[in-house]
């Protein structure tokens, strides 16, 4: 409930914060809620502290006095949506409308002709999923071919791109990691407004949004997140007035400064002030007073620093913009000289001769923007999709990221980039001898995020129970090992995971007898090379210090052939298999992956193809515009056989986006491997741990993994990978552990084998990781298998492993033997293989 009774900030607590925030001091909630009171000198002076904040943050980024706008075409592509809103006059009902959606031809209308003023962004604008609420939304799509709303929307965005040269802005409302993912390649920069974080004008009856389900805020905050992960130049903002309080209010700048400062991706934030319209349910509110938004703006300017770039619409101001300019904007947004606000229509655009006057009245001078924003623009990679680089190097000064105001836009191909081979292509070889150029890429201090934002996330383990549990867990281990999976066996599962001393021997002991029973003695092994086919990516994983940008000292991309020619040479050494993985390279042709594995099974049509972790499929797909599913089955049809469960790291988006930033959710991991074994195309599973875990998540982790093989039966075996910490990133920041301990070694490894028993019949140890004299042990401890002879390795490697980069046949069995054991070569499907 929110206390109607609070008598609100003194006079005291204002003129207190207002001394903090003039001296640069950080100010918590209560304070920065303080300064929304201030009105008189105290306002004024608010203003000038955020006034000079914001002229700081101008002269650091070049552009000293320069007020942005965009100029701008507003799409309306479709004004169904499934929420309720009490505000809204956008979003209306199918027989108050023409047609459920414009015509790409009315789309492409509309654009040329704002091309043809001189306009440089697209901004679609539409109502959330319309046809999950409107039959006749679901039928118009039905009608053209298109699954959803997004299908259509990406369709008319490479329209308008290929037709005109404009550059989509898209604003769909809520989307999905995987759609952030599949639009990204289609559009410069996306946006959705958080509006608030007051769950109850949400939750309870009569709120603004009540009914309206992509307007609970948690909902909205994911978006935000997964926007910053999928690397999106993203626009935000909030509400002012629609029945927040003033805690509230700045509850949500916090949350919007929280998301900026993990992902460094909020190009924007529009604070912008409820006017109630006619014949909504709002009407009787009152419009918010403008010093109060004054006020807004200047604590989110406050609050959110100089680097920020913050807009307030011109159009719903009443003529103030002097009082805006003093609260700390910088830019006006997007201005149409051809179509109306029609979220908002009847206030129309100022006339652009009108705002430059009243923004050079106060002192600034208005420049033209692109839709994406000049840091993001000049940044280029990992914000810009390489197909949409012709289409804003055409329209942008490249010195300084903003528009050329003269240019005019012309339709473009979206096409591939072509592909740029070579760098550092001896790197599987020479990573042996001399090494990486350097502990960490040249970017270290940026692709991460706030690194104090990250640590904030990581969560403490729970307690762990006993020696009654641990005896109890290894009873229950001995009797039943798969019942430790059960929710009611979580303590004593828990209090395994953190067995020691003679319990762990035990533990290990009994890992080993369940082995034996399982599959028996031999030590099993693959003839196998790996081939990292590229480097280059810009996902900004905090564990992977595999990942390098284009023009680091050790990047490096292979050319066709050459994967082919290696795929040759491990035929000729011996080799049944080949394992492809490589960087999310952004220039990797969306045919590329199939180019792979073509290339292979034409030189080597006898070769076991075990290609490309779920990420990479997960991203190809989107480029793609398809479904995993399609592309799934246009791999196999070109000769894949196998996919590597890597990409997992721990299946607990918890820790995923501390240790991750920007992979693939666990629920889309999930996907893609029970996509893969519906398809036939089987997969081996992986948990890579030691880092920012703790066990109750490797418990989790193993709780899904056996969910998805009692449902697909499709993984071959489960591989261990302890964290190689030397040059991860996270380690270097001083956030990650320096890998799991022995114990932690002797523990995961022995409770794979407990926890997949009757389902997972192969347990593996990378001696990568692990060095000889680990892996024996392992093997003595539930483990079966030794993985491959890799030929070469070159990801642990650059995470700083000692163990080499290759093993011989010879050598394997010599660990085997070193472990009491005999050894067996086999295929990658773990059948049996002579010679």
């Amino acid at each position: 409930m929110v206390d109607r009774t609070d008598p609100g900030p003194t006079a005291a607590s204002v003129q207190r914060a207002l001394r903090r925030a003039a001296t640069g001091r950080a100010l918590d909630v209560e304070e920065a809620t303080s300064l929304l009171a201030a009105r008189g000198p105290e306002l004024d002076e608010l203003l000038r502290i955020a006034g000079e904040i914001r002229d700081a943050g101008l002269r650091d980024a070049g552009r000293p006095g320069v007020v942005t706008y965009s100029k701008k075409v507003f799409v309306p592509l479709t004004r169904l949506c499934r929420d309720r809103c009490h505000y809204c006059t956008f979003a209306t009902v199918p027989h108050r409308l023409p047609a459920a959606f414009l015509e790409q031809e009315e789309v492409l209308a509309i654009a040329r002709e704002g091309a043809a003023l001189g306009c440089k962004e697209a901004l679609f604008t539409l109502g959330d999923r319309p046809e999950q609420r409107w039959p006749a939304a679901r039928r118009w799509l039905d009608e053209r071919g298109y699954d959803s709303t997004l299908d259509y929307l990406r369709a008319c965005a490479v329209a308008v791109l290929e037709e005109t040269g404009l550059l989509p802005h898209l604003n769909p409302g809520v989307l999905s990691w995987s759609e952030l993912q599949r639009l990204k390649p289609v559009a410069p920069s996306m946006g959705m407004m958080l509006e608030t974080t007051a769950t109850r004008l949400w939750s309870e009856p009569g709120g603004p949004h009540f009914g309206s389900p992509d307007k609970e805020p948690a909902v909205r905050l994911r978006v935000l997140d997964d926007a910053g992960r999928v690397g999106v130049p993203f626009t935000t903002g909030i509400l002012v007035g629609i029945g927040e309080t003033p805690a509230e209010r700045v509850d949500a700048i916090f949350a919007i400064r929280r998301v900026h400062r993990e992902y460094g991706h909020l190009q924007e934030v529009i604070v912008q002030n409820f006017r109630a319209k006619p014949d909504t349910a709002m009407r009787g509110m009152p419009d918010v007073e403008l010093h109060d938004l004054a006020a807004t703006v200047a604590v989110a300017r406050v609050l959110l620093g100089p680097k920020a770039r913050i807009q307030a619409p011109p159009n719903l101001i009443e003529g103030e913009y002097d009082l805006l300019l003093r609260a700390g904007i910088d830019d006006w947004g997007g201005v149409s000289p051809l179509t109306p606000d029609h979220v908002n229509p009847e206030r129309p655009w100022p006339h652009l001769d009108e705002l430059a006057r009243h923004t050079e009245k106060s002192g600034f001078t208005l420049r033209e923007r692109l839709t994406v924003y000049p840091e993001y623009v000049r940044a280029g990679d990992p914000w810009l999709d390489p197909r949409l680089s012709p289409h804003v190097r055409a329209l942008a000064d490249p010195s300084t990221g903003l528009a050329v105001e003269e240019a005019r836009p012309v339709g473009r191909p979206w096409q591939e980039p072509e592909e740029v081979f070579g760098g550092r292509v001896d790197l599987h070889a020479t990573i042996d001898t001399t090494g990486r150029s350097g502990d960490r890429r040249g970017d270290f201090d940026s692709v991460y995020g706030d690194w104090s934002e990250v640590a904030g996330r990581v969560s403490a383990p729970a307690s762990t129970s006993g020696d009654p549990e641990v005896r109890a867990g290894l009873r229950l281990a001995a009797d039943d090992p798969t019942a430790l999976l059960a929710p009611e066996n979580e303590a004593k599962a828990l209090a395994l995971f953190g067995a020691d001393g003679p319990a762990l021997d035990e533990l290990c002991r009994l890992a080993d007898e369940v082995r034996r029973d399982t599959v028996g003695d031999d030590v099993t092994y693959v003839v196998n090379r790996n081939i990292n086919f590229s480097n280059v990516c810009y996902v900004g994983c905090r564990f992977c210090a595999f990942a390098q940008r284009e023009r680091d000292a050790d990047a490096y991309r292979l050319s066709v052939e050459q994967v082919a020619d290696r795929a040759e040479e491990a035929w000729a050494a011996g080799a049944s298999e080949v394992c492809l993985q490589g960087g999310i390279d952004p220039q990797m042709p969306v045919t590329g992956y199939a180019d792979l594995v073509r290339a292979i099974r034409a030189r080597v049509p006898g070769m076991h193809v075990h290609a490309f972790s779920p990420m990479e499929i997960v991203t190809a797909a989107a480029k793609a515009g398809v479904s995993v599913r399609e592309w799934l089955t246009r791999l196999r049809e070109a000769g894949l056989d196998s996919i590597p469960g890597t990409a997992a790291e721990i299946l607990d988006d918890d820790v995923r986006w501390v240790l991750t930033k920007g992979k693939l959710p666990a629920a889309a991991w999930v996907e893609v491997v029970s996509t893969a074994h519906e398809l036939g195309i089987r997969s081996s599973s992986t948990m890579m741990y030691g880092h920012v875990d703790h066990p109750g998540q490797w418990l989790g982790h193993f709780r899904v993994l056996a969910g998805v093989q009692d449902r697909t039966g499709g993984f071959t075996e489960f591989v261990a990978l302890p964290f190689v910490h030397t040059n991860a990133p996270i380690y270097l920041a001083g956030i990650a552990r320096p890998g799991p301990t022995w114990r932690e070694n002797r523990v995961v490894h022995a409770m794979a084998r407990l926890l997949l028993h009757g389902r997972i019949d192969n347990i593996q140890c990378s001696w990568v990781k692990l060095g000889d004299t680990g892996t024996v042990a392992m093997l003595q401890g539930g483990c079966n298998d030794l993985g491959g002879t890799l030929m070469e390795e070159t990801i642990s490697r650059m995470a700083g492993s000692g163990n080499g980069s290759a093993r011989t046949e010879e050598q394997l069995r010599a660990i085997a033997a070193a472990a009491g054991r005999p050894a067996r070569k086999r295929t990658t499907a773990y059948g049996h293989r002579t010679g």
